[in-house]
């Protein structure tokens, strides 16, 4: 009977369904807040992706699970709030989404700048041993559906912006990468440039044209499983199992008579026009000798410097070499020594550029 329910409980009742309600109507998302400031929290399934088993972690750095039919099989999303997150349940905050490197997974993305932010939402993907960012033109390999790109951009995306309280607009998004995460942070913003103001890549394999055909080879090697792929030392063919054909992901990667058209259209580096108007940062070292992996890539990243002179575009573009002054932990080869430092010059540059938006 209403008369043995305390008045107060039913004050509270109606305080918490009116103040659900009238954020509901701010568009404010009100299932995401940890009851007690000490768990993760509860997100709603939505946008295509089904959240499996409960969110590992704290209330501000956690890990959800899930499942969608546009890659097969189960995919971690690590997010990561800002300390005051809970504190302040009326305040937006901008989203970095960052993209791990080849045969990674976002749980093991621990970079302290990104986690030491108070200004923004960083949101970190799945992106598959070898998914490269990317539809692929084979669905039909032992690894089922292969969609990436739309998994990505049409489905975390807005998944984050209807459980989070986001700057959800392109001025409060940006998107970065490691390795594999640099060729995906610049192809998913130069396809989609209307989702996104500012683009970084770390290390990235920028250049998949001609002109740097040992990492369009080194791509090659992650999907067939063979010797080659992104190792610096040992092996780590066993990562990339089981191995595809080398034209699962944009077709044939030989250039003879146009047949890697695909991959040509995907090189970011052919293609830098289309970032006009973002904010881009580009970040490579040399390596120690021309047999390790950074050395090819920083190739690949002056010939992606080239391309923006070219066309006059601005940019920040940063060669630590050797890694000589470049943080404690950075010997200028392709780890992550070099990438923590990398960010912790890039995010207050790119909090500087949200706060200015």
């Amino acid at each position: 009977m209403t008369s043995l329910i305390p008045r107060w409980r039913l004050r509270a009742k109606t305080f918490i369904t009116a103040a659900a309600a009238s954020l509901a109507l701010l568009g404010m998302p009100a299932a995401a807040h940890a009851d007690d400031g000490s768990t993760p929290p509860t997100l709603t399934d939505g946008s295509g992706l089904t959240q499996v088993g409960a969110a590992t972690g704290t209330a501000t750095n956690f890990v959800i699970t899930v499942t969608t039919p546009q890659v097969a099989g189960q995919h971690h999303i690590k997010i990561i709030l800002p300390s005051d997150y809970n504190a302040n349940p009326t305040k937006r905050y901008p989203v970095l989404y960052f993209l791990h490197g080849a045969a990674d997974d976002p749980i093991y993305q621990t970079y302290p700048a990104l986690s030491e932010s108070n200004k923004m939402i960083t949101v970190i993907p799945d992106g598959g041993h070898r998914g490269w960012y990317s539809n692929w033109r084979d669905q039909n390999t032992v690894l089922g559906a292969q969609n990436w790109e739309n998994f990505h951009l049409d489905q975390v995306i807005p998944f984050v912006d209807a459980n989070l309280r986001t700057v959800a607009t392109k001025q409060g998004r940006a998107v970065a990468g490691i390795s594999m995460g640099g060729f995906g942070a610049l192809h998913y913003a130069e396809d989609r440039p209307e989702l996104f103001s500012q683009v970084a890549s770390f290390s990235g394999d920028v250049d998949l044209s001609v002109d740097s055909m040992d990492l369009r080879l080194a791509a090659v090697a992650s999907l067939t499983n063979a010797p080659g792929g992104f190792c610096d030392t040992g092996d780590c063919t066993g990562s990339y199992a089981p191995g595809v054909s080398s034209d699962a992901l944009f077709g044939s990667p030989y250039p003879v008579f146009n047949a890697d058209q695909l991959w040509n259209d995907a090189d970011p580096t052919a293609h830098v026009g289309k970032l006009a108007g973002l904010g881009i940062s580009i970040y490579t070292g040399s390596g120690r000798s021309p047999v390790g992996f950074e050395f090819w890539v920083e190739g690949a990243n002056k010939h992606l410097r080239d391309h923006l002179d070219a066309l006059n575009m601005p940019y920040y573009y940063q060669d630590y070499g050797n890694g000589t002054g470049w943080g404690t932990q950075c010997d200028g080869e392709h780890n992550a020594g070099c990438w923590a430092q990398d960010l912790v010059d890039y995010i207050p540059r790119l909090e500087q550029a949200f706060a200015a938006s």
